[in-house]
């Protein structure tokens, strides 16, 4: 079974990415900021992190920044930050992907998942 880290601080959105990936069959881990996405990777171990970037005492771009060169578990990031220059600066720290969140059904973030992570 795959295991996807959910780095989401706005509950609603990190309860349907959770209940929509564990339907998928996914074990599904939670962080709601960028100190506990950080201990809780190291710790879970994920086969994929979807990572948002405005959060409480780490922002996505720190937590990125903190793992850039230390992994190769794929970073997909899901923001509601859609600028290029989000999107250059967070495909540039090492994410594999970026999805703009109001632009994005959670059914389409999770093809997007299983496209990373070669499932069907």
């Amino acid at each position: 079974m795959k295991k996807i880290l959910v780095v989401e601080d706005d509950k609603f959105l990190a309860n349907a990415y959770m209940v929509k990936l564990a339907k998928e069959n996914f074990e599904v881990k939670l962080a709601r900021n960028g100190e506990e996405a950080l201990a809780v990777f190291t710790e879970f171990k994920p086969d994929l992190m979807l990572l948002d970037l405005v959060m409480p005492k780490k922002d996505g771009f720190e937590v990125l920044e903190q793992l850039k060169g230390k992994t190769r578990v794929p970073i997909l990031i899901a923001s509601n930050l859609g600028q290029k220059e989000d999107i250059d600066r967070g495909m540039s720290l090492g994410a594999a992907d970026f999805v703009v969140k109001s632009e994005m059904p959670i059914s389409n973030v999770v093809e997007k998942i299983k496209k990373l992570l070669h499932v069907s």
